[in-house]
């Protein structure tokens, strides 16, 4: 068997060092790391690490392209120049945003108010359920089933849920009548879980529910779902959370202060060009 090799761990060099050169235009490590933090989040891991080369070399070729279109005067031209512009300011307004919210004072009260508001977000449950498929569903057929109408699988779910009102074990009818084979040979139980791990209608459902509550048939994507709550418990404290609280507080309190500027800028825009002129 042939064996593979590891890629090439990335070289350590001086942060002034040229590591691309196109023409007169120099990057040096330093800027090239710069360039990376300009990316989406998502793409920034990839760009130092294992696509490190392809995005240099696409790097290159924008750079060879914006050459030649300086060459070809290109620059000079007035559309050239008004994207530049925009792109530019465009640059300068989200570095600005974020600046702001990076600055923005957040008192311990107003955190405070703020995590009693959103601290049931955090809550975390224990639930089981049965999923009855219908047509449609992307859950298989169990061999010898019936592809269920949409009607006849809400049927069957009612008829279901009625039968562990009277007092059947719900672990046992969902082992026998569950469509989601993985939690049906644990009796449905889906273990623990909090939001946003779940689908959504599933989700808005379970987490509206108290401990030892039996749901009305849940309709979501798969089929319709009884749901059995087992517990609920808090998830986070205020200290726990508070970092995340911020975190999701700045980019509003920045978003206020725009409005702020916006408010008392000396912005205007032409009633005739845009229509906003009286009739």
């Amino acid at each position: 068997m042939m064996s593979v090799e590891n890629p090439r761990p990335k070289a350590v060099v001086p942060p002034d060092k040229v590591v691309i050169s196109v023409g007169d235009v120099k990057i040096t490590a330093a800027q090239f790391d710069l360039i990376i933090d300009s990316l989406p989040e998502q793409s920034r891991a990839a760009a130092r690490g294992p696509s490190r080369k392809a995005f240099a070399d696409q790097l290159v070729k924008i750079l060879v392209l914006a050459q030649e279109g300086k060459r070809r005067k290109l620059d000079q031209a007035p559309g050239y120049q008004m994207q530049m512009m925009i792109q530019g300011d465009n640059v300068l307004a989200g570095l600005t945003f974020e600046q702001i919210a990076k600055d923005t004072k957040l008192g311990d009260e107003d955190v405070r108010k703020y995590y009693e508001l959103h601290k049931s977000e955090f809550d975390e449950v224990h639930a089981r359920h049965i999923l009855i498929r219908m047509q449609g569903s992307p859950a298989p057929v169990k061999p010898g089933q019936k592809d269920l109408s949409d009607a006849e699988a809400l049927a069957k779910a009612q008829e279901l849920r009625k039968k562990i009102q009277d007092g059947t074990d719900f672990a046992t009818l969902a082992l026998a009548e569950s469509d989601d084979t993985v939690s049906a040979a644990k009796g449905g139980d889906l273990g623990s879980f909090k939001r946003g791990q779940m689908m959504p209608a599933f989700e808005e459902a379970v987490f509206k529910m108290k401990p030892g509550e039996l749901s009305e048939p849940v309709k979501s994507p798969l089929g319709y779902h009884i749901i059995k709550l087992e517990s609920r418990s808090a998830g986070k404290t205020f200290e726990e959370a508070r970092a995340d609280m911020e975190k999701r507080m700045r980019p509003e309190a920045a978003q206020k202060a725009m409005e702020e500027l916006l408010k008392n800028s000396a912005a205007t825009l032409d009633p005739d060009f845009f229509g906003l002129a009286k009739q």
